[in-house]
């Protein structure tokens, strides 16, 4: 009799504490839906125990949602799930030709890629560039390579012709966080542009880029803004020419005075440095640069590797994963999705990466309808998900062994473990939180708000304070 009063006692303290913290969300969620700069938006919030998949609290759950950059959490989830928290990208570096017996190579030094995000980038160690160029330089040099009569070509052609997912913005696909996919990444696809700057209203001129981009021009349509208007540059890709416009306005006041814009063909920059550096060496080179769509663009077949000469691998997903999500970079997320469609025995393309995320977690009884997507990064504003499915897809990894990985890739905002997302008129959160010992996980989403977004950033982080 006295272990069931202590066991009645004990289920009626869990229902009150479940009902109090239930009854504060939807006072707290009240607040921000009532609040003007709610008047005309779409408001959703779900709130699940991370370990079990009680739903613990839910506002317009099934509301399809233009998600931003929380997105980057249901494709790093579903390629951790298909590809492995240890799944590693394999560059390779070989030629087409013969060996002269006094070290020419009569033929080409070809870069195969293979969907790497990371080569050539800044954030590892190993894939540094001046450390995949040391990489390349050696693996020739073993070779006994002495000249190369022919060309360094950059082969991208895994991932096809179409490098930036439909839905995407001209605004955005010219600037370093719309850089598009490409079969061979090089420096996450981007570049610096140095801004010289002035006085209010006159003209702003471009000093240099970083690296030097000898295959463009720039013409700068910028003007210098007040002090705190903020960085309201934006780089437009070359269509059909070599010229890439700037346009807007960037603060007088901003430290930085450089902008960072998109690489139009990775692939052939890639293929570019590694020219200049074998020439450095003394490593004639009589051809020039190539990629697959500047050797399409002339007509002339892109040639296959008929000896490898070294393979360089990528940091593992894990790390992958880490920064696609502390840094929001989008052309992670974009490679990924290529990458599950390719693994999934499919042409690597995103419209059939997103078929492919939708079917994965149809078999675990999640609405593909509720994953209305374009992309893998939340960049395209017609991007369709429901909190109820992004807070299922966040539980469902709480019981994996990458979930440590997962959780550590998350930034912090407001003390809380959780991801981010914003474009126009939208922010989102969506991460996990302790409450009196309770583990749970969230996603909450505000569509078409008006005013400041640090206003509504401090109204929805009381929502989410109730959690803490």
């Amino acid at each position: 009799m006295k272990r069931l009063l202590i066991v009645s006692l004990f289920l009626i303290s869990g229902q009150l504490y479940a009902q109090d913290l239930q009854q504060k969300l939807a006072n707290a969620f009240g607040r921000l839906q009532a609040d003007s700069q709610c008047s005309y938006a779409s408001v959703s919030l779900t709130v699940l125990d991370a370990k079990t998949g009680e739903q613990v609290f839910a506002a317009n759950p099934n509301m399809g949602l233009a998600t931003a950059s929380t997105l980057k959490t249901i494709t790093s989830i579903t390629a951790f799930n298909i590809l492995g928290a240890d799944f590693k990208y394999q560059t390779q570096l070989g030629y087409a030709g013969e060996i002269a017996a006094d070290g020419t190579l009569n033929g080409d030094v070809i870069i195969k890629g293979a969907g790497d995000p990371t080569l050539g980038s800044w954030r590892y160690e190993q894939t540094k560039e001046a450390h995949v160029l040391a990489l390349m330089t050696d693996a020739l040099q073993k070779a006994g390579i002495k000249k190369i009569n022919g060309r360094i070509i950059g082969d991208d052609s895994i991932f096809g012709t179409q490098s930036i997912p439909e839905g995407w913005i001209w605004q955005d696909i010219g600037n370093y966080y719309g850089a598009g996919t490409s079969g061979l990444c090089w420096r996450e696809n981007q570049f610096d542009i140095k801004l010289r700057t002035g006085v209010v209203g006159n003209p702003i001129g471009v000093s240099r880029t970083v690296p030097t981009i000898p295959y463009l021009t720039f013409k700068s349509e910028l003007v210098n803004g007040e002090a705190g208007s903020g960085d309201n540059a934006y780089a437009f890709l070359p269509v059909g020419s070599s010229v890439m416009y700037l346009r807007g306005s960037y603060a007088i006041d901003k430290d930085k005075k450089s902008i960072s814009a998109a690489t139009p063909d990775a692939a052939y920059d890639a293929a570019l440095r590694l020219s200049d550096t074998l020439k450095k060496l003394g490593v004639l080179v009589t051809g020039g640069p190539e990629s697959a769509a500047t050797l399409a663009a002339k007509d002339l077949k892109l040639p296959l590797i008929s000896k490898n000469l070294t393979t360089i691998l990528s940091p593992p997903l894990s790390r992958i994963v880490y920064w696609l999500n502390q840094k929001s970079i989008n052309l992670y997320a974009e490679q990924l999705l290529k990458t599950i469609a390719w693994k999934q025995g499919r042409k690597p393309t995103s419209a059939n990466g997103v078929e492919e995320v939708q079917k994965f977690w149809k078999a675990r009884g999640i609405d593909p309808n509720s994953i209305n997507t374009y992309d893998g990064s939340g960049l395209s504003p017609g991007d369709r998900v429901t909190t109820l499915t992004l807070a299922k897809i966040l539980q469902s990894a709480k019981k994996e062994s990458w979930f440590a990985d997962l959780y550590e890739s998350l930034p912090v905002y407001n003390d809380m473990k959780m991801k981010s997302g914003s474009i126009n008129s939208v922010l989102c959160y969506a991460g996990y939180q302790t409450h009196n010992g309770r583990e749970l996980c969230f996603s909450i989403m505000v569509n078409n708000f008006n005013g400041s977004s640090r206003g509504i950033k401090e109204k929805m982080f009381r929502v989410l304070d109730v959690l803490k």
